[in-house]
């Protein structure tokens, strides 16, 4: 049988090599499931303390755990790794809060918060990134479908379930969103099956 310290460094090569978050389900089948669930996430906690002081920590999203540069030592990096991020446009940031905190949300919904019509080309660049998905659809004439974000859109913020987007009030500061009345939080465990990246992968 393993020590706890040699399933720690099982669990850090794993997890260093991997090319995306993994479940505590998938790292249990390491050890043919003969460790437990808790035992392995106490460890796991225990691991992301011992970098807690290194540049790459270890972080637990809505896919699983990862290492992952810190977002502080990005600047550093790109100087010998330049990537141009992204640009979005004012209408593709609108449209992905409004379905981030209004969710499930229709075509139509946003067009009403928005007071503008959306285009196709809005909601292909989003489904395109893979931060929204169709979950479904409205039984209304038409039967619209229903738009919410994706495991993706929370793995590239960092983040483990819906409760932790920051809140209403500090993106209002930065997009004209006053008419978004908050949503009831939805979580999204990190164990469980089914949104621009704030912070880069190590792995």
């Amino acid at each position: 049988m393993l020590s706890p310290n040699e399933i720690k460094i099982v669990l850090e090569a794993a997890l260093l090599a991997a090319q995306e978050p993994l479940q505590v389900a998938e790292l249990r089948k390491m050890f043919d499931d003969e460790i437990d669930a808790d035992t392995l996430r106490m460890l796991l906690e225990e691991l992301r303390e011992a970098w807690v002081d290194r540049g790459v920590e270890l972080v637990v999203t809505a896919s699983g755990w990862r290492f992952q540069t810190k977002a502080s030592l990005q600047r550093f990096l790109e100087r010998i790794h330049p990537e141009r991020a992204p640009r979005y446009s004012r209408a593709v940031l609108e449209t992905l809060a409004i379905v981030a905190y209004r969710q499930p949300v229709t075509r139509g919904d946003i067009e009403e918060i928005r007071g503008v019509s959306v285009s196709t080309e809005v909601m292909r660049r989003l489904e395109e990134r893979n931060w929204i998905e169709v979950l479904g659809h409205k039984e209304v004439p038409g039967r619209p479908a229903l738009y919410g974000t994706t495991k993706t859109f929370l793995d590239d913020l960092g983040l483990r379930s819906l409760e932790e987007l920051p809140p209403l009030e500090d993106i209002v500061k930065s997009l004209d969103l006053t008419q978004i009345p908050t949503p009831a939080p939805q979580s999204a465990e990190p164990e469980a099956a089914p949104a621009e990246t704030a912070q880069t992968s190590a792995a």
